[in-house]
């Protein structure tokens, strides 16, 4: 790999070491007191932290961080996350400064309703955040994914002079972030994988907002990730600017571990209460703030003070970034004429679109026999792989269980990068947070399984996943009690529901193979947004689409299964409609025959998604759900919750608002009411009311 030349070079002369430390002073002090005059102005912030980390986040952004502000998203720019997303105004000031469009007022609209600058900081409001953070752990996390999407593209196409995949991703983590156990996942994780171009800053100030971190946290955090496999450096002083150079210089020489190094700094310096728990967060008064400017030297009467000659040296990265852009560029010119296959497939990976004739590959399943949608998952996986190079992942140690394996995929290790299984070990947290990061890398469709009960260990992550409007794939196999022996603590029940509740987030249930193979075809085209397959771990039945209506009804999120017919086989209008789920669709599907037969014209509705089914217009939800026809039987196992929109008043839901039990997979079903005998006599007693 080419080493590449820092932004500036080490000062000759004694005057130069003078004037430069003078100015590395004052744009450290600029930096401080825009996000303490912010804070104030907003009446609310975390002042503690960007006061105390502002001399290592200003040597990283002016000598090393390669970026871009008028173009955030070039591809091979350093990520910098600020997983401690409480001291957000610390990133507002260095994007403001660095020339990043993000104008002085929106600094001045800090934590108000419509401002670029919200309390937390989210990728896709604010140019040049690169993730949403706040939850502590996750910002961590997400590097570490980050730092895997960025080895596999550089082990598939980087060549020998041509390191189109060279950036680093580096972070700010708190005391906080590492007491958060996703983050002892993930730095487990990216030690085994010996990811060198992963620099963290550890804002070690030792305070938290109870008071000291020995209220609950004494361990030795350096031996901690010596034990790792990371590469560890400690600063005593966190004002020190040339030892943090001497640092960031240490660690990317580093290429076989992560690196963190410990800056010893002081929470909310210069403040009146700095050092202290008063100083992590709230507005500090004007008092304060104006005894904290006199500290740092800086003018009392003046807010939002930006001295031009401070302003003048952030505002290099602008030049600096356009050209190392544009040497990028030119770089990729010459890679894509010297290696042409290598650069066709390059462009076809870094394009948002994806690539023509795709769906050609999905498994038509015309001759399948009943079968677990976990296994057609995996049959789906196999199909599009070929056509899907971008397409990656695996699973919490679980691949058997997820058939989430890659056929010839070969394993993502240190050493073999080019791998498409990933093997997130026993760490669903922290599988959660990486696919984010390996998404927002960019270039990359990642995927995840594991079994739905473990969805709870994700949570966090799912739920920053769809806030951050990133592709994402979740496979949760063993969706219901239909799994069978492992029992209660292994049988999903209000998953369903919590995962449905969080927004933008697709939660797909498939019927049948079919239903799968569309399951996967919605999960691909949506770009910006993640999706949940819920699988089961049981053969379900395979649904005869030559009587019954295509799959590609699920492409509505619900469609009209079977249609009412009379006794002789003619259309009729419902008098019940049946609407379910996954593996209860064939269930409903035998209630129907028996009730047909018995002269009750039935309606079966298949509803793999209800927020896609919910995005449908009006006119589509009504057609397949009439306002007119009332007597409505949702069938699910899982949690009534959600239910009651889509039977009304007059309907009725066999649910499962219990836990379930140890037992083969079809007795636990049919001990818990899910039978066709009880559909049946559930429709027939909604019918008599």
């Amino acid at each position: 790999m080419q080493k590449r030349s820092n932004n500036v070079s080490a000062p000759t002369t004694e005057h130069q070491q003078r004037a430069t430390a003078e100015l590395d002073q004052l744009c450290i002090n600029t930096i401080r007191t825009l996000s303490l005059d912010a804070v104030q102005q907003a009446k609310s912030g975390h002042p503690g932290l960007p006061l105390g980390a502002a001399p290592m986040a200003y040597v990283l952004w002016t000598r090393f961080l390669r970026h871009n502000p008028l173009s955030p998203k070039w591809p091979n720019r350093d990520r910098f996350l600020l997983s401690a997303g409480h001291g957000s105004m610390l990133l507002y000031s260095l994007l403001h400064l660095t020339g990043y469009d993000l104008p002085l007022d929106e600094l001045k609209n800090f934590r108000q309703y419509g401002s670029k600058t919200p309390g937390h900081p989210e990728n896709v409001l604010t140019s040049g955040v690169e993730i949403t953070t706040g939850p502590l752990g996750q910002g961590f996390a997400n590097g570490v994914g980050m730092a895997m999407g960025a080895a596999h593209l550089g082990a598939r196409f980087n060549r020998l002079g041509y390191p189109l995949v060279d950036h680093f991703v580096y972070a700010i983590v708190s005391d906080g972030d590492l007491m958060e156990g996703v983050a002892s996942e993930a730095a487990s994780l990216a030690g085994h994988l010996k990811l060198g171009r992963l620099i963290y800053f550890y804002d070690e100030n030792e305070v938290t907002i109870e008071g000291s971190t020995k209220l609950a946290f004494t361990e030795n955090v350096q031996k901690r990730f010596d034990a790792y496999g990371w590469h560890t450096l400690t600063i005593e002083d966190g004002n020190d600017t040339e030892a943090i150079d001497a640092a960031i210089r240490e660690a990317q020489s580093v290429e076989d571990r992560p690196s963190l190094i410990s800056v010893r700094t002081v929470i909310g310096y210069g403040m009146p209460t700095a050092g202290t728990r008063k100083a992590h967060s709230d507005a500090p008064g004007d008092e304060a703030v104006r005894e904290t400017k006199r500290k740092l030297g800086w003018p009392e009467d003046k807010t939002f003070y930006i001295p031009e000659e401070a302003l003048t040296h952030f505002r290099a990265s602008v030049e600096q970034g356009a050209q190392a852009e544009a040497e990028w560029n030119k770089l990729v010119e010459e890679y894509e004429q010297e290696h042409k296959e290598l650069g066709a497939a390059w462009r076809t990976t870094m394009s948002p679109d994806l690539p023509a004739g795709w769906e050609d590959h999905l498994p038509s399943f015309a001759d399948a026999k009943p079968m677990a949608t976990r296994a057609a998952s995996g049959e789906v996986i196999n199909a599009i792989a070929p056509a899907l190079p971008m397409l990656v992942g695996g699973s919490a140690d679980l691949s058997p269980s997820n058939n989430t394996d890659i056929k010839d995929g070969k394993s993502f290790q240190a050493g073999s990068y080019e791998g498409r299984i990933f093997h997130f070990g026993v760490r669903e947290h922290a599988m959660g947070s990486c696919l984010t990061g390996i998404s927002l890398n960019g270039g990359l469709i990642p995927y995840g399984g594991t079994f739905m009960c473990f969805s709870d260990y994700m949570r966090p992550a799912i739920r920053l996943a769809s806030l951050s409007e990133v592709q994402v794939i979740y496979i949760f196999t063993h969706d219901s009690i239909g799994l069978g022996e492992d029992g209660p603590t292994h049988q999903p029940i209000e998953h369903l529901a919590a995962l449905r509740a969080i927004p933008q987030l697709y939660v797909i249930r498939p019927a049948d193979a079919h239903e799968t193979r569309e399951a996967w075809r919605i999960a691909i085209r949506r770009r910006d947004v993640p999706t949940a397959l819920a699988l089961t771990r049981q053969k379900v039945s395979h649904i005869d689409r030559t009587r019954y209506a295509s799959a590609d009804g699920s492409q509505q999120g619900a469609y009209i299964l079977a249609e009412a017919e009379t006794t002789n086989g003619q259309a009729a209008t419902p008098e019940l409609i049946l609407i379910a789920t996954g593996s209860e669709v064939g269930l409903v599907l035998e209630a129907r025959e028996t009730l047909q037969k018995q002269g009750t014209p039935v309606r079966v509705v298949s509803m793999p998604c209800c927020e896609l089914f919910d995005d449908q217009p009006q006119e589509y939800r009504d057609r397949v759900l009439p306002p007119s026809m009332t007597k409505r039987l949702a069938v699910e196992a899982g949690a009534r919750l959600g239910w009651d929109r889509y039977v009304g008043l007059h309907g009725d839901v066999l649910c499962l608002d219990r836990f379930g039990a140890s037992a083969p997979g079809e007795v636990a079903l049919r001990e818990l009411g899910f039978s066709t005998e009880n559909v049946i006599e559930r429709g027939r007693a909604l019918l008599k009311r």
